[in-house]
């Protein structure tokens, strides 16, 4: 009985089944959602956004391309040279520093493919020519210099600038900027409220801080987004003007909240609440964002955070941050109770006119 309620229950929500497995959004923030393309339309895709394609890549993956790339460069050129040596004789002639009359050599010491190897490898590097250099009175040498010169001063901008776009993404400067590994409802001044916390490791504080959220339900067979609003104290809809950490994020849970219908724990509805936050560093003005989601197994109900004290020294680690996402036991009002004094309220009209409250 138990595995067909829970065959049923995947089969009526495909997308959000499964959720250790199947989430949008890890908690790191990588999305693991997958299109359902074919392998041609992904590569051709690929091909057609090698930028992205290439910041996307792990760095052991860049590392490899880097190094490959060169290589295949140098390999091509060094065909190429070696193909014009043989084409022009130059393979054939024992001594080139005494051609025979009436032969005009086009790279004087390029006898073999290792040194035509080298001359590849020393042109595009500009480490200087020595014993082995391309003589002026061959055109082709010339027009095969100035090519490889300009597909190698490509590919090293492209290299080059690969590598600083991948040092200064935005969301790869965030490792020190901490999630609450879970959410929390609790009461908050009389308001029922649903909260998680933040804490940054980074040596210098950011400013202008962001945070919005998106409530991912499957409805009809298709994911439905809703925009929820989170604030800090009663700063509203205004940014958090710096990051001291740790910072503690609320959302009231209120008649009109996307949430308050999946609430409480014994609702069976499946959804993912997915976090964004975005600041900037005040010295540089660089961008920083970061994610993270919560599914319903990730929501304690009827705790707290505790008191958070700021660290005034450096060298914090991660497990000493931890302890800011250390919780307390916050008992919630029973509303069952509160329902029932509610239902037994009457409001009682005589034709249309007045109200008396029968209790």
């Amino acid at each position: 009985m138990t595995s067909t309620t829970s065959d049923e229950k995947a089969t009526s929500c495909p997308l959000m089944a499964k959720s250790s497995r199947q989430r949008l959004v890890s908690k790191d923030g990588r999305s693991l959602m997958r299109t359902n393309a074919g392998h041609r339309e992904t590569c051709l895709g690929a091909l057609r956004d090698m930028w992205g394609t290439w910041l996307a890549l792990r760095w052991r993956w860049v590392v490899l391309a880097f190094c490959s790339s060169f290589l295949l460069h140098w390999l091509v050129f060094a065909v190429l040279w070696y193909l014009l040596a043989r084409l022009n004789g130059d393979l054939d002639v024992p001594d080139h520093d005494n051609p025979p009359p009436g032969h005009i050599l086009c790279v004087k010491h390029v006898n073999g493919f290792t040194a035509a190897f080298s001359f590849a490898l020393e042109t595009q590097l500009t480490i200087g020519y020595g014993t082995m250099y391309p003589v002026a009175d061959c055109p082709l040498a010339i027009a095969l210099l100035a090519l490889q010169m300009l597909l190698g001063l490509m590919l090293e901008a492209f290299i080059t600038g690969a590598f600083v776009a991948k040092f200064s993404r935005p969301q790869k400067r965030c490792g020190g900027i901490l999630f609450s590994p879970q959410a929390l409802v609790c009461e908050v001044k009389g308001q029922r409220c649903l909260m998680f916390r933040v804490c940054n490791l980074l040596p210098r504080p950011l400013v202008d801080v962001c945070v919005s959220a998106v409530l991912y339900e499957e409805r009809d067979h298709h994911i439905h987004q809703t925009a929820m609003d989170f604030t800090v104290d009663d700063l509203g809809s205004r940014p958090c003007p710096i990051f001291l950490s740790p910072l503690t994020f609320y959302h009231p849970l209120t008649p009109s909240s996307p949430l308050n219908s999946a609430f409480p724990p014994a609702s069976q509805s499946h959804f993912e609440l997915v976090v964004f936050l975005s600041a900037s560093q005040e010295s540089t003005g660089s961008a920083y964002h970061k994610r993270t989601s919560y599914l319903p197994e990730e929501i304690q109900y009827g705790s707290c955070f505790t008191k958070a004290t700021t660290l005034h020294r450096k060298g914090r680690s991660k497990t000493e941050s931890m302890l800011y996402f250390e919780t307390l036991p916050c008992p919630l009002p029973n509303t069952h109770s509160i329902d029932a004094i509610e239902k037994d309220n009457v409001v009682v009209q005589i034709n249309g006119e007045g109200s008396d409250q029968v209790e």
